[in-house]
């Protein structure tokens, strides 16, 4: 927390107009803070955009899109068919001629038949799923490659590393279509980087391990896939991934373009900055040491904890359980803030938060705005659609 109370305030100022509009709670996105962000995770991945698959659960947003075509981004990864299509449409509109795209989600049913004909309706770019059953693995459509989904304890989804018979079931059914393995180690929260690092590195030991074996049995494995916003660094500094040739590594943070409270307090290690928040009003004093702002569970994600967020520039400010309209918060001291006051809340989880805004205002360095749409939140009902 001490890093957020800490930023300079300078850099979140919305112009009066804006203000005297802008209904609340809102979305607000600082524009410079996402494309210093994306250059922070570039210098990271040692300037080579091809060691980052950018996870897009995150950004929703073409105009950041944009800014990720924009840096030299060209591979990523996504959860739902909706921003699948949002990428490919606004990889087309900036004329890129080639991208990649991994759906690291297990889709089955009408989801698939979705997703191949997006890959369909835009050949110029590479479109693959993942999948951990060989019994459905020869019926995936033909337009979308297979990445191998291996679970390293996070217990989601994926092949656990000890049911071998099981991976190498699947990659003997899916071929020539195998593209690689997925790894996703987002379960991985440690509280230090060393310990971070110990885990990590022994969890890819174990990937290698099975990189090897399965290319043993003549498999070809062309990428690696690894690494939420916890663990990338960790892999980054991997010697094994390194080392590797004839196999692409990259890691896959989403949550750096935005970043948030819960990965700021937890990675002592990672300099970014908050990029998105949600504008709130204080609309009640219903107790002399509490204030109520009107941010709620309906505008913040609640699932990761508490507290939900906290409010930029006020470190006296606690917040308290909120209900579905309202943020109660604690004042710890000082002058309590008027009825009226304008806060700025940084989410504890940021990726939820976007997906429950409609629209956002995108805020430039200069103070000018621009109102876009949330265009690649929430889910599709049917396929076709109707």
């Amino acid at each position: 927390m001490d890093r957020l109370n800490a930023l300079p305030l300078e850099n979140y100022q919305l112009p009066q107009p804006l203000r005297n509009k802008l209904l609340s709670p809102s979305l607000v996105i600082f524009r410079d803070q996402v494309r210093s962000n994306i250059q922070r995770m570039l210098t990271y991945v040692g300037n080579d955009p091809a060691r980052w698959r950018p996870h897009l659960k995150t950004a929703k947003i073409p105009q950041i899109f944009e800014d990720y075509i924009r840096a030299g981004i060209r591979h990523f990864k996504c959860a739902t068919p909706r921003e699948a299509k949002v990428l490919f449409e606004t990889l087309a509109n900036l004329d890129v001629a080639e991208a990649d795209l991994l759906v690291a989600y297990p889709h089955r049913g009408p989801a698939l038949e979705q997703l191949a004909q997006l890959a369909l309706d835009f050949p110029q770019y590479t479109t693959s799923v993942v999948c951990e059953d060989a019994a459905v693995a020869a019926a995936f459509p033909l337009a979308l490659g297979i990445f191998i989904d291996i679970n390293p304890g996070m217990n989601r989804t994926g092949i656990p590393l000890d049911r071998w018979n099981e991976v190498t079931q699947l990659a003997d059914a899916v071929g020539d279509r195998l593209r690689g393995l997925h790894f996703y180690d987002g379960h991985i929260h440690a509280e230090t980087k060393a310990e971070r690092k110990r885990q990590t590195h022994a969890l890819y030991d174990q990937l290698l391990d099975a990189k090897r074996r399965l290319e043993e049995r003549g498999h070809s494995i062309a990428e690696l896939v690894t690494s939420g916003t916890p663990t990338f660094l960790s892999a980054l500094a991997y010697p094994g991934f390194q080392a590797l040739s004839n196999c692409q590594h990259r890691v896959s943070p989403g949550t750096v373009v935005f970043h948030d409270m819960q990965y700021d307090s937890l990675l002592e290690d990672l300099e970014l900055a908050p990029a998105a928040m949600v504008f709130t009003r204080i609309i009640s004093h219903p107790a002399d040491d509490i204030v109520t702002c009107d941010a709620g569970s309906k505008s913040l994600a609640c699932e990761a904890g508490q507290p939900v967020a906290v409010a930029l520039g006020h470190p006296t400010l606690e917040a308290l359980g909120p209900s579905e309209e309202h943020l109660p918060m604690r004042v710890h001291g000082g002058t309590t803030p008027a009825r009226g006051t304008e806060l700025l809340l940084v989410p504890r989880h940021v990726c939820p938060t976007v997906n429950l805004a409609e629209r956002a205002v995108l805020v430039e360095a200069d103070g000018t705005y621009q109102v876009c749409e949330v265009a690649a939140r929430a889910h599709d009902l049917m396929f076709p659609m109707e």
